[in-house]
Order: C-alpha cells, then sequence, then structure tokens
C-alpha cells in the first residue's frame, strides 16, 4: 500500500509550465510573477495592501519593525506554534510574554491576555492554530481599550474566515505562510497585509536592504532593511496555486468532516473543535490517551509509520526549550499549552486524499491505541 503523508501539495501541469517559462525567460528573481501576485493577493484581501515575502517568518520580522516594537518592549503571543513566532518577538529586541492557550481552540486564550498587559507591552501576536481563527470580535476589542498594535501570525489561516469576512482582508498586520505544508504554497514564502500607502513603502524598504532607487540611477538607504523577497519562480507557484485555494478549502472541509464521521471515540483520543464556518482546516489535530498507553507518542508515530501512514507533531510548547528556559520560564507556567503540545499528533490531511485514505488513518489508528493500551 501506498506511503500517506500527512501532508502533500496539489501542484497542477500549467503551474509546472509556468514555471519553466520563468526559468527560460532569465528573471528568476523578484520580478513580474511577484507584482503580478501581490496585485492578486491584493484583490483576494479586499483591495488591501499586500507585499509576498521569502517566509512568513520575514513577514512578521517587518511586521515587528512596522509596529514600533523595540528593545526593552513586550509582546504578548501564545507558547503553542511554530517557535518562529516567539523568535522574531526576541530577534527585534523584545520580550516574548506568554499566554496560555484555550483547551477547547487551542488557540490563545483571550480570557487571560489582559492580566498580562504591562506598561512595556506594545503589541498581541495570536497565532491561529491549525487554521482555526482567533475570535477577532474579541482581540481587537481588547488591543483597542489597550491601544496596542495586532500582528497577526495567520501563517496557518489562509483561507480561513471570521463572521463571513476572510483572514486579512480586516483588521492590523497579518503575516501568511506560503510554505510547502501549508493551503497554498510557493514552496518556501509568504506574505504580509498592510493598513495603507506609507506602511507599505516602507514594507518594501524593510524587505530589501532598506534600498531606494533614485531618479538618476542612485540609490539611498535610510532604514536597516533586511533580505525577504520572494522569487518569481516561488511566485508563479503562488499565482497558480491562488486560482485553486476555494477548491483546496473545501475539499478539506469535507476531509475534516470524514474524519469525524469514521473517527473512533472510544480510542480516547481528544478531537479538535469541529468549526466549519471559520476553519480551513490546514491540519487536522488530535491529542493522544497517552496516560492509558504502554507506548509513548514517538512509538505511536513508529507504528503508524509501519502502517504506511506519516503523523506530524504540531508543536511543543515551546516556552520548555531551553531558550526560552533561560528568561525565566518553566514547567508548569502553561498546563494547557505542555498537555497539549506532549500529547497532540497531527494526521493525513491535504486535498488530494480520497475518502478512503482518511478510513484508513482512522483505522489505523484504532488498531494502534486497542493494540497497545495497558
Amino acid at each position: 500500500m501506498d506511503y500517506l503523508p500527512f501532508t502533500r501539495p496539489s501542484i497542477d501541469e500549467e503551474t509546472i509550465a509556468g514555471v519553466a517559462e520563468v526559468l527560460r525567460s532569465g528573471w528568476i528573481t523578484s520580478g513580474p510573477c511577484a507584482r503580478q501576485l501581490e496585485q492578486e493577493l491584493s484583490q483576494y484581501f479586499g483591495g488591501r495592501p499586500v507585499r509576498v515575502m521569502s517566509s512568513a517568518t520575514g513577514a512578521l520580522e517587518v511586521a515587528l519593525a512596522l509596529a514600533g516594537v523595540q528593545a526593552g518592549d513586550e509582546v504578548i503571543t501564545t507558547p503553542l506554534s511554530w517557535v518562529a513566532t516567539a523568535n522574531v518577538i526576541l530577534r527585534a529586541g523584545a520580550r516574548p510574554v506568554f499566554v496560555d492557550v484555550d483547551a477547547l481552540t487551542r488557540n490563545i486564550d483571550l480570557e487571560r491576555i489582559e492580566s498580562a498587559i504591562t506598561a512595556r507591552t506594545r503589541a498581541l501576536l495570536p497565532v491561529d492554530m491549525a487554521g482555526l481563527p482567533v475570535d477577532r470580535d474579541r482581540l481587537y476589542d481588547i488591543a483597542g481599550r489597550h491601544g496596542l498594535r495586532v500582528i497577526e501570525d495567520a501563517a496557518q489561516s489562509m483561507g480561513a474566515s471570521w463572521r463571513g469576512k476572510r483572514i486579512g482582508s480586516f483588521g492590523d498586520l497579518a503575516a501568511i505562510s506560503f510554505h510547502a505544508n501549508k493551503n497554498i504554497t510557493t514552496a518556501e514564502g509568504g506574505c504580509l497585509v498592510l493598513n495603507n500607502a506609507a506602511e507599505t513603502d516602507l514594507c518594501t524598504r524593510l524587505r530589501l536592504q532598506g534600498v531606494v532607487r533614485l531618479p538618476d540611477g542612485g540609490q539611498e538607504v535610510e532604514v536597516a532593511g533586511g533580505k525577504h523577497n520572494l522569487t518569481d519562480v516561488a511566485a508563479r507557484i503562488g499565482l497558480g496555486q491562488l486560482k485553486h485555494l476555494e477548491a483546496f478549502t473545501a475539499r478539506r472541509r469535507v476531509l475534516a468532516q470524514r474524519y469525524f464521521e469514521r473517527f473512533d471515540t472510544d480510542t480516547g483520543c481528544e478531537l479538535p473543535l469541529a468549526e466549519y464556518a471559520n476553519c480551513n482546516w490546514h491540519m487536522f489535530q488530535v491529542l493522544l490517551p497517552l496516560a492509558r498507553l504502554r507506548i509513548d507518542r514517538g512509538g505511536f508515530i513508529e507504528a503508524m509509520h509501519q502502517r504506511g501512514i506519516g503523523v506530524g507533531v504540531h508543536y511543543p510548547a515551546m516556552h520548555l526549550f531551553g531558550l526560552y528556559r533561560k528568561l525565566g520560564y518553566n514547567p508548569g507556567d502553561f498546563p494547557q499549552a505542555e498537555r497539549i503540545g506532549s500529547t497532540t499528533v497531527t494526521l493525513p490531511l491535504f486535498p488530494a486524499m480520497v475518502d478512503a485514505d482518511v478510513e484508513r488513518v482512522c483505522t489505523a489508528v484504532a488498531e494502534v491505541i486497542r493494540e497497545n493500551n495497558k
């Protein structure tokens, strides 16, 4: 039986041919394809300005600079995310202030945010875990009452929505990922959704070394930019992918529904929130009942691999990493994030899957758990 990975991009032949055209054109770094992708993304996000980036991490770094985050500031975020979410705060010279997650949504617990706000807090940086949006109404109410910028780590939520509005089409700064495992991809890449022309101009400069081209052919540099530009090769992939986003999202929702219908609840696994109005089902994550098993999570993953099924881990609670332990964080600080981070596994979910693949995964999970009960 063929190996079933936990994710796989769907790239059509037209896009592959388009990449070949870009390669033959001789213009392979940032150029017309990158500009076209920005235009099409702007249309998707309701006309808001967009700048494409080489990664969502780069987009977050630029967003922090645009929000005025500096050394000594604090940025409130979740401990349950890919470590880039907190790393960019450190790299800006600021301190990540973690707030535990909600057990049901696995997103930052909005009830706990205000108690973490201090005079040094400059911004809120929430994450849409697995493509399930944080409650934008409550988030922006908190930010507005405390005069804080919001930097949405929407890396996982391309195609998701809140109350009928696309994530990225409203709000403050939004960083989105087009990594190979995301709902649409540019192989590596991302974008930053912005608010106005002045912010967009500064973003453009921060994206590429701060360089401004002068009319006489010279250059000027007034800000210390980085190197975050997206190549035309990557952008051409993105242009092909964007055409399929709605279909990809619809298929992911069908597959998620199939998981809920077929999953054996007697396994003791904790399923995600069954949310279809807003979630894009970037990932389907379950929490393992490790306390009742004779194997640990690694043993479960290996048993699934032996059955030809890939499983991911997204994500360990990052405050337990050595880098953040040095900042004073300790085990027990954020019990929900630690519980979820230590028991979560990501099961296969991508648009090219067929319904039978879901049944195969559900059967395998039940077998592994049944065979390893204490």
